[in-house]
């Protein structure tokens, strides 16, 4: 069997501690202080770290599907979840 392909992103940084860095920017840009070109700097780092995070989501879920074959009809389609800056 061939070896399983790795999640996308950094290896040495968990989805979770991706969700709080997208979190922290989302704050960052809130704020009226944080200027325009600092903004928008912030959304392509949020843009980039958002699809780090649904590519590792779907490798996972391709692993669970792969583990337990009946999880894989019981779930809506994520082709294009909803925009976490949008």
């Amino acid at each position: 069997m061939p070896a399983a392909k790795k999640p996308a992103g950094p290896p040495d940084v968990s989805i979770e501690e991706l969700i709080r860095r997208l979190e922290e920017i989302s704050r960052h840009i809130e704020n009226p202080d944080t200027g325009l070109e600092n903004s928008i700097s912030l959304y392509q780092e949020g843009m980039n770290l958002a699809e780090v995070c649904r590519n590792r989501l779907l490798e996972t879920r391709k692993t669970l599907e792969t583990i337990n074959p009946e999880l894989s009809g019981s779930r809506p389609d994520p082709a294009r979840p909803k925009d976490l800056f949008g």
